[in-house]
């Protein structure tokens, strides 16, 4: 099992970045998940350790995760993500120059299960849902360009679907259309920042995830 790599830790919960190719959550089908891995981080200072899974990551994308280390603060983390007062930063790689240099994208995502895929559909309907984000161009190599996303809803799958919807597809992502090869169980996606701020309380709190250390990631800056 390789090291967990801890961003911040305090009483109430644990930052972490997760690595591509595990699952966030605890599962029976998986040998090690992200979960699995922070409770044997907590272990070592706590004989029966508490953890709660506040959100998620796709198994190929990687980047910051937050676990709660009480009931109480993961349902405290649970409203401010209901009430859309949590803000995720994604960075995603993609071979084609976008069309605008920023934008935003409002779809309606149909959640196909049977093929574990976002399709994007025509119009709103019982199995549609709006999804919306915003990207910008940020930097370019001589192969790629690098997007910065902030979704402003949490759809399946849904930056995955809306780049691709405008010919956008994420590096390594052959489920939504990319041609490009990448590293096994990972796709040119990483949950880059998140931030956050308390009811009545006017500081955003914010954490940042290292970028993966591999050459696909160098990029100059726009």
């Amino acid at each position: 099992m390789q090291n967990l790599e801890v961003i911040h830790e305090n009483n109430d919960y644990l930052v972490v970045n997760k690595r591509a190719g595990l699952i966030s959550e605890q599962s029976a089908y998986e040998a090690v998940t992200v979960q699995d891995q922070v409770f044997n981080h907590l272990l070592k200072s706590k004989p029966k350790p508490f953890v709660g899974v506040i959100h998620r990551l796709d198994r190929v994308t990687s980047g910051v995760l937050i676990f709660a280390k009480k009931k109480s603060v993961l349902v405290a983390f649970n409203q401010l993500f209901a009430s859309r007062k949590v803000q995720k930063t994604y960075l995603a790689i993609v071979k084609n120059k976008p069309p605008k240099n920023k934008d935003t994208l409002v779809n309606f995502l149909f959640k196909n299960k049977r093929e574990k895929r976002a399709d994007i559909v025509s119009g709103k309907s019982k199995n549609g849902q709006e999804c919306s984000l915003s990207y910008r161009l940020i930097g370019e190599n001589a192969s790629n360009y690098l997007l910065e996303v902030k979704p402003k809803t949490g759809r399946f799958h849904q930056i995955r679907a809306q780049l691709a919807h405008i010919g956008l597809p994420i590096v390594g992502d052959e489920k939504y259309g990319s041609d490009q090869t990448y590293f096994p169980l990972s796709i040119g996606l990483h949950a880059w920042k998140l931030s956050y701020n308390e009811d009545n309380h006017p500081k955003i709190v914010t954490y940042k995830s290292p970028l993966p250390k591999n050459y696909f990631w160098k990029f100059e800056v726009i």
